[in-house]
């Protein structure tokens, strides 16, 4: 099954360009663990030069904790959250000249929003408000915010990761055990071969601040490309 390639950017000073021209999606952090005006812009920039599609990567309000940490919050104040970062990139991206197709939760509210169906329901009604118009939802195959968007026929990317261990039961292995990461270029190699060709997933992801994140994606993009496995519509 051909898949998407997706690379969480905006993230960290000194991010290399590349990595903008491998991804056939860049989810672009807009506040809430990382990203500010100007390096929202610049993400912009770089994929609508690169081709590649545009997601929003909103996460909880966590800089301190690079948003891997769950904050309590009411439902009201996580979707006013979201939607004020989605928001912000939004007003961006207009500006640049390029659009939001998908969005993906960061971190903690990645998992937390594939548990908790208050949770997958704030990130989306945030989203809604942002936006005002549809996009895909990209998150794991199973949970909450899965359900929620195949209740509401929503768009949804199921996203399987070439440089993070899966455990025996398919979970992922957490970051804070020992092996977690991948850093192996043909380890994630042959991992998202793998991913891929089990028909589970539409889009797989390599993050950015991976320690050799560029050498990692690149290795994983010509994996798929050589086995026919990459996504042709991702350079819109």
């Amino acid at each position: 099954m051909a898949v998407s390639l997706n690379v969480d950017l905006g993230e960290l000073p000194g991010e290399p360009e590349e990595l903008y021209s491998i991804a056939t999606m860049v989810n672009v952090a807009c506040g809430g663990h990382a990203g500010d005006e100007a390096t929202m812009e610049r993400a912009c920039e770089l994929a609508r030069r690169a081709g590649a599609r545009l997601a929003a990567h909103p996460s909880y309000p966590d800089r301190a904790g690079f948003g891997r940490t769950s904050v309590v919050m009411t439902s009201a104040e996580l979707a006013s959250s979201v939607r004020s970062q989605v928001e912000a990139l939004a007003r961006v991206a207009l500006r640049v000249g390029i659009s939001i197709e998908a969005v993906k939760p960061h971190g903690a509210l990645y998992h937390d929003a594939a548990r908790d169906p208050a949770i997958a329901t704030a990130v989306v009604e945030g989203i809604e408000a942002g936006l005002g118009f549809p996009v895909a939802l990209m998150g794991p195959p199973e949970g909450a915010l899965a359900r929620l968007a195949t209740i509401e026929r929503r768009a949804y990317l199921r996203e399987g990761f070439a440089d993070r261990a899966y455990g025996p039961d398919g979970k992922l292995v957490p970051r804070t055990q020992a092996g977690a990461l991948i850093t192996d270029p043909a380890a994630a190699r042959a991992q998202a071969l793998r991913l891929a060709g089990a028909g589970t997933f539409e889009t797989l992801c390599v993050h950015g601040d991976t320690p050799g994140a560029l050498t990692i994606a690149r290795a994983v993009r010509e994996g798929l490309e050589s086995a026919g496995l990459l996504e042709t519509r991702g350079r819109a």
